[in-house]
């Protein structure tokens, strides 16, 4: 046989689709598209990042008109009214906002030693508290721990729900900075104080002092006051009227501590 003509190309291994030394066939080319992918995937992460914090920031609440007007409702009551729609129930709503000036140095003290020590020290978050708190929720491997300042709760209270997840974590954060940024520190703890939960349909704290003790905010001791303090951990399953072995212990607990907190000074009241 003569040689192959002019432009002819030979049959051979490269022409076949198999990987000649010194060439690039399909097997290599294939590693470029997959490279390229990852490293486009890797770039895309920072975007939807940034892209997720931006949305986060630009749609929080705006808190200054918190400076000058109390709250007609909040995320928890407005959740609290359609799960009782959604059973047929009309929602029970137990609720008498009182001056910050009106409630019992006792209750405030028992509220401090209870749910955060430090709220003179922090900026609405604490932050060796929040990572112990992360530690403990890699460790059960779910998002689970509190870990929560009296500034995060009323941000959760007043504009978020009680679900467990980063974002709505973060949200939290964000907000508690903005209330600390603008608020003095009696007035979010008078916030506070108004609209968290007590038991079903109960918030605030004259609504819980009228209903478990028959008196007034101002009027509460100390037994009573550390009594409804050790409930804000789990206020629908623990009644400060008929309380379990388990509210006691809390409660004891609580009385021993009082002493070594001091509530805010009270500032002028708002107009009602």
């Amino acid at each position: 046989m003569g040689r192959a003509k002019a432009g002819r190309r030979a049959i051979g291994p490269a022409a076949a689709g198999h990987y000649v030394r010194g060439g690039v066939g399909p097997a290599k080319a294939g590693h470029h598209v997959r490279g390229r992918y990852v490293a486009r995937t890797l770039l895309a992460i920072p975007a939807v990042g940034f892209a997720v914090l931006a949305y986060v920031y630009l749609t929080l609440p705006d808190v200054r008109a918190l400076k000058t007007s109390n709250p007609p409702t909040t995320a928890f009551i407005e959740l609290r009214g359609r799960e009782a729609r959604a059973k047929g129930q009309d929602a029970r709503r137990v609720q008498r906002w009182v001056a910050y000036g009106r409630v019992s140095p006792n209750l405030k003290r028992a509220v401090l030693a209870a749910e955060d020590d430090l709220f003179w020290q922090h900026d609405g978050v604490d932050f060796e508290q929040l990572q112990a708190s992360l530690e403990a929720d890699w460790n059960r491997g779910r998002f689970a721990r509190g870990g929560s300042t009296i500034t995060q709760q009323l941000a959760k209270n007043l504009y978020l729900s009680p679900s467990k997840n980063p974002l709505r974590k973060l949200r939290e954060l964000l907000i508690a900075r903005r209330l600390e940024a603008e608020l003095k520190k009696s007035r979010i703890l008078e916030l506070y104080l108004n609209v968290i939960e007590w038991g079903d349909g109960v918030y605030g704290v004259e609504g819980a002092a009228r209903t478990y003790f028959h008196v007034s905010a101002a009027d509460l001791g100390p037994s009573e006051s550390a009594l409804l303090a050790a409930a804000i951990v789990n206020p629908r399953l623990l009644n400060p009227g008929r309380p379990p072995p388990r509210l006691i212990r809390r409660q004891q607990l609580i009385l021993r501590r009082m002493g070594a907190v001091t509530p805010p000074p009270e500032t002028p009241q708002l107009a009602r």
